[in-house]
């Protein structure tokens, strides 16, 4: 009787670190799609003034754009526009996936 208990409880912790541990990789799974999203998003609306790698064109740099700002002011400088930078080319999700991006990816 007491191996079974202890087989049975041995069982039940590992469920439990296998279903933490899934939750995890969830979260991680769902960071990754949301990086690649915005690299794309950035890709299409805005290396054509900011370079495909941040370095700058026609536009600034953003390579360290995440150390000088917070992810609301980078929404705003998004949102708003700035120094030639047309207001509304990125709107709602797209312009927060790229503000957050920039913020956590280019310090």
């Amino acid at each position: 009787m007491k191996k079974k208990m202890a087989m049975i409880s041995m069982v039940m912790l590992l469920l439990a670190a296998c279903s933490s541990n899934n939750g995890q990789d969830e979260q991680k799974k769902h960071e990754k799609q949301n990086l690649e999203a915005a690299d794309s998003v950035f890709k299409q609306n805005c290396a054509s003034c900011h370079g495909n790698n941040l370095e700058g064109a026609a536009g600034p740099s953003l390579k360290h754009i995440g150390s000088k700002y917070s992810e609301k002011e980078i929404m705003s400088i998004i949102l708003k526009g700035r120094n030639g930078m047309p207001a509304g080319l990125l709107t709602g999700g797209d312009a927060r996936l790229v503000a957050e991006w920039l913020k956590k990816e280019h310090k």
